[in-house]
């Protein structure tokens, strides 16, 4: 939306609020016909609620634009009128020449015209697309690959022809035509060719590129999902509430007019000598009065809604969330980033999680590859500064030395070194700063202008390690590899790469040596072994073992003395290729293997625990490969050792995919005291959820942990939709840190985004954004716990203080004849739920906390008391509702009681009037109401005092001030001196401390009985903190405690005096602040 219709389209949303739309509705029926009390009770209300709500989310909307416009109003060249214009991003057109610089992100889908290399490729890493971060290689056409140059560009005559846009990031298919001295010459386009949007330039100078897609069109943006407004499911307990209190509300209206016309059926009362009709009434209609009479009790109960409840929340939801941002718990100082939130409505969500969704690369890990060790024909090693040692061992040789390697660990680091895919780049002059690699000197050799980019980050760490030892892979020009073994160059000729794929899960070079051809491979454990047949087999085996939490490559290599490479069919081609690599890479020697770490993130393993022990399921999600994802998440302790890790991969049917699920759910529930993994790919999980959804959901829901790799970023929204709209309906929340994870982000309940390296896309798509996933453990088990136990009371609170309000206005009718008369005036009306009552309940919502936070975080459990929404369920909503209508009864039957009839209650022998007896019952309401907050709050700030004993004198000082003055401006002044004389009597005193002590003491013996009998475990966690800490300073810390010990001392003599004070919470041990 614009600025321009932002009211219209916020209003809509706000009157989509049950409590908002009737309070419109009874604003509109009080211009329209006579009612007992002016439209301005509710009009005033509803326009304050209105504006502030407005106010609020507009501060957040326009805090997504401000971001929203950095990345679109970003600076980009362009080829225009034969020289390069700079431009802002959202001005690109599809057919515009953008020139892209080394590290920028690309800002549209862009078709690969030229690079400064003169094969025309370039290198791009797609990590904020699909989590990957190893450097891909994409080409250009040969004719386009010379245009180098602004004025070549210029003079280019070339049609580009491509699909429809489409979300699929991985495919692409189109045409360029170019013409060349009158000659049309037509290419086809892959997705080799093209570049995405969001994807970042490697490796490369600058690239040409012709947009293809663009804005909306472009694959990163279709993979977005369009954001809808989220609801939280407190939000949704109390509509289903003011639903409830709209039946109560349409009950009473209705049960008083129809009592109204039988009370009129006797002539007596229907034209009372005192009350005449007029000519109008009389000729009524007698339809027509009755519904004018129901809306005019409409009119007067309407407060039993309470519309101050939304204003109250919004306010407590936008002023609470400044608290995440100032949690120095949740800042990172290296980064120098502390926590946002860019949607406060989510906040309560944070304490009702059940399954998170977390991508894997720069989420859990920091996209760090570390070489640990290596094993080589049977003997393991690890670096010791920039050297070879044998386990068991230390570095004994002089600094400076070069080491002594025998012919085996020769042949290893030669292969480690040769067999990759790595490009060099030599333009990097500030890797002379103090920050640079403190080996890069030793063994030989000077890299200081040196930096490799890797297909693959554990490639890259491989070549890195090599060179630190002393075999350092320093060249390749197409045809030719260079190394350098301990300063020492060698060269060898590559006759052919036998690339990576996922079903061979290995790769080979075949180089051509001085003593013969040589193949190299390396891959996984299960891709290795079956074809070795001499070497340290078992031994490497047992290693490959230990290495279980850290990435194994194997190496193996096989001599050719004659080796002829058939050129590939066009027909058949992937599985003519798939039997040439099959013959090749047989009858391997085994050399070694190395174990690589994916560095995680700090604390990542603690957190995940954490969320398991408070009942919260995680769910992996990533686009990485298979091996790379099991790896990280047995490093990071999604998986355990012990777990039964089951697979549904590489599905290619429907019967198949089926099948394989039967299997695993058999085997689930014949080993159902084991704990169960499960590892899903992105092409199985389409076959599982296109006919086989509710057998998949099962076994799912059996599993302590899921693993779903190679997903597109729809795919990960779809699992998270899965989840969340199943029967169960949990709550869901994702969080990533890349581009491909904003459609999850969106999907889920909550959405997080992390502040990583690839771009700030999911953050600025996300609910919440924090610096490190070790922070979600705070964010969800302290702030979610908190919010969540504030916006519960005060929804609570708020039903019951008007159950209180407005129920003493119904059984007033009983004794006026249903007449409409109203027991308090229009000022209290509106200033009830405005002033009198609304301070004490914000700040409570603000800075209560039942539990210490540090006892929160220890004990992850504490999160359990609070799942399911238990503190708004029905029977809570219950007890609190039928709690304001028990004190109701007392405030109206108590002031009646003590008033009676013919009883004076002044000195002179004054009586009191109508006005008197409704201001004695509002003036108990106000008292109760708040003392019934302050027996509910557990943590006392200087705040907490100064509104709730402010409130109390405030009503007094105003009603004294109000009635104390004759207001020019009112028409009529009921109010005059009431207050004064009600005041002056000591019966009305007395009367009023008896009402309110009758309300709240039954409410006193119950906490004090279900604390000792059903104590909860937040509970029993408050009294051991407090037996631990210290019993007695401090006692009366809590209001609660007070009244706690005065009424069951003095009431209840058979508990002790001690047992009262062991029910205080625990903030009275630990009385510190929010940090």
């Amino acid at each position: 939306y614009t600025i321009w219709n932002f009211v219209p389209k916020n209003l809509f949303e706000q009157f989509r609020r049950i409590a908002n739309f009737y309070f419109l509705i009874i604003f509109l029926v009080q211009l329209m016909i006579d009612t007992p009390t002016s439209p301005v009770t509710s009009g005033l209300p509803l326009f304050f609620v209105i504006t502030v709500t407005a106010i609020k989310q507009g501060y957040e909307d326009w805090l997504r634009h401000k971001a929203d416009n950095e990345v679109n109003g970003a600076p980009v060249f362009v080829v225009r009128s034969g020289s390069l214009v700079q431009t802002r991003s959202k001005n690109i057109r599809v057919g515009d020449i953008v020139r892209v610089a080394k590290d920028e992100t690309f800002p549209a889908d862009l078709v690969l015209l030229s690079s400064d290399r003169a094969d025309g490729t370039c290198h791009i890493t797609t990590a904020s697309l699909d989590g990957e971060t190893n450097l891909k290689t994409h080409y250009s056409v040969a004719e386009t690959s010379v245009c180098q140059s602004v004025s070549r560009l210029e003079a280019l005559q070339a049609v580009v022809e491509c699909q429809q846009p489409e979300a699929d990031l991985y495919r692409f298919v189109g045409r360029i035509t170019v013409t060349q001295h009158g000659e049309e010459i037509v290419r086809p386009l892959g997705p080799e060719n093209l570049l995405l949007r969001g994807a970042r330039l490697k490796n490369t100078k600058e690239i040409f590129g012709v947009a293809v897609y663009t804005g909306m069109e472009s694959k990163m943006a279709l993979n977005y999902k369009c954001k809808s407004q989220k609801r939280s499911a407190v939000e949704k307990s109390m509509n289903t509430f003011l639903i409830i209190y709209l039946g109560i509300l349409l009950f009473e209206a209705i049960l008083s007019t129809i009592l109204k016309y039988a009370w009129q059926a006797e002539d007596k009362w229907d034209e009372p000598f005192y009350n005449y009709k007029t000519e109008q009434e009389r000729n009524s209609i007698s339809i027509l009065k009755f519904i004018s009479d129901f809306l005019a009790f409409m009119v007067l109960y309407n407060f039993i809604i309470p519309i101050s409840l939304y204003v109250t929340v919004e306010m407590q939801k936008f002023l609470g969330s400044f608290f995440i941002g100032w949690d120095l718990d949740l800042y990172h100082e290296e980064s120098d980033q502390k926590a946002q939130v860019n949607t406060s409505d989510l906040n309560e969500e944070l304490g009702q999680v059940e399954y998170v969704f977390t991508d894997k690369t720069g989420t859990l890990t920091e996209n760090e590859m570390q070489f640990r060790e290596c094993s080589i024909n049977g003997t393991k090693y690890r670096e010791v500064n920039g050297k070879l040692v044998p386990e068991g061992m230390t570095d004994d040789s002089p600094d400076g030395s070069v080491p002594h390697l025998i012919g085996d660990e020769m042949l290893f680091l030669k292969a480690v070194s040769l067999c990759h895919t790595v490009q060099i780049s030599y333009d990097q002059p500030d890797c002379l700063g103090g920050g640079g690699d403190p080996f890069s000197h030793v063994n030989g050799f000077s890299s200081s202008h040196m930096e490799y980019y890797a297909s693959s980050p554990d490639e890259k760490a491989l070549v890195e390690a090599a060179k630190r030892i002393g075999v350092a892979f320093t060249r390749s020009n197409g045809d030719t590899m260079e190394i350098k073994t301990f300063g020492k160059s060698e060269k060898y000729k590559l006759l052919h790469v036998l690339e990576f794929d996922p079903n061979r899960r290995r790769m080979s070079v075949i180089l051509q040596t001085p003593s013969g051809t040589v193949l190299f491979t390396k891959g996984a454990e299960s891709a290795i072994l079956p074809f070795t047949t001499s070497g340290e087999i078992e031994k490497t085996r047992l290693h490959v073992d230990e290495f279980a939490l850290v990435r194994s490559r194997l190496y193996s290599c096989f001599y050719l003395n004659a080796f002829h490479f058939a050129r590939t069919a066009l027909q058949q081609r992937e599985e003519k290729l798939q039997e040439a690599f099959s013959y090749i890479e047989k009858d391997l020697q085994l050399l070694g293997a190395t174990g690589v770490e994916d560095k995680l993130q700090d604390k990542v393993q603690e957190t995940i625990e954490a969320l398991r022990m408070a009942g919260i399921k995680v769910w992996v999600l990533t686009g990485d490969k298979h091996e790379t994802a099991v790896s990280v998440s047995l490093s990071c302790g999604h998986f355990h050792r012990t777990m039964n890790i089951l697979e549904l991969l590489q599905q290619r049917s429907d019967n198949e995919c089926a099948e394989q699920l039967r299997r695993l759910a058999r085997r689930i529930k014949e080993d159902h005291v084991i704990q169960h993994g499960l590892v899903v790919d992105g092409a199985s999980l389409s076959l599982a959820l296109r006919e086989h959804e509710k057998l998949f959901m099962e076994v799912c829901k059996n599993c302590s942990a899921v693993l779903c790799c190679r997903m597109a970023p729809l795919q990960k929204a779809k699992v998270v939709r899965l989840i969340k709209i199943s029967p169960e309906k949990p709550i869901t929340l994702a969080i990533g840190d890349g581009a491909n994870d904003v459609s999850m982000i969106q999907e889920a309940h909550v959405g997080i985004g992390i502040m990583g390296k690839e771009g700030r896309q999911a953050v600025r798509n996300s609910d919440y954004a924090i610096a490190r996933f070790k922070f979600l453990a705070k964010l969800l088990l302290v702030h979610g716990h908190f919010y969540y136990i504030r916006i519960s009371t005060l929804v609570q609170y708020f039903f019951y203080k008007n159950v209180c309000f407005i129920t003493p206005q119904f059984l007033y009718q009983f004794f006026c004849l249903f007449s409409q008369q109203t027991l308090y005036d229009s000022v209290y009306l509106t200033l009830y739920n405005i002033c009198f009552t609304s301070l004490p309940i914000l700040v409570y919502s603000l800075f209560e906390q039942l539990v210490h936070p540090h006892v929160l975080q220890n004990k992850p459990g504490l999160y359990r008391d609070i799942s399911k929404n238990s503190l708004l369920s029905f029977r809570t909503f219950l007890y609190w509702t039928l709690l304001g209508f028990c004190h109701a009864f007392v405030f109206f039957f108590g002031s009646y009681i003590l008033m009676g009839e013919d009883t004076t209650l002044m000195g002179n022998g004054q009586m009191f009037g109508n006005w008197t007896f409704g201001t004695l019952v509002f003036t108990v309401m106000v008292i109760t109401v708040t003392l019934k907050l302050a027996l509910e709050t557990h943590f006392w700030t200087w705040m907490n005092h100064f509104v709730t004993w402010g409130s109390i004198a405030f009503y007094f000082i105003f009603s004294l001030f109000y009635g104390g003055i004759i207001w020019p401006f009112l028409h009529t002044q009921d109010m005059y001196f009431v207050f004064v004389q009600l005041l002056s009597s000591g019966s009305a005193w007395f009367a009023i401390i008896i009402i309110v002590i009758t309300c709240l003491f039954p409410d006193v013996v119950k906490k004090v009985f279900y604390r000792h009998l059903q104590p909860t475990n937040t509970q029993k966690s408050c009294d051991v903190c407090c037996f631990i800490s210290q019993p007695f300073p401090d006692v009366f810390s809590n209001l609660s405690d007070l009244y706690l010990s005065l009424y069951v001392c003095v009431w209840v003599c058979s508990l002790p005096f001690s047992a009262s004070l062991c029910l205080c919470s625990c903030r009275r041990c630990i009385p510190t602040v929010w940090q």
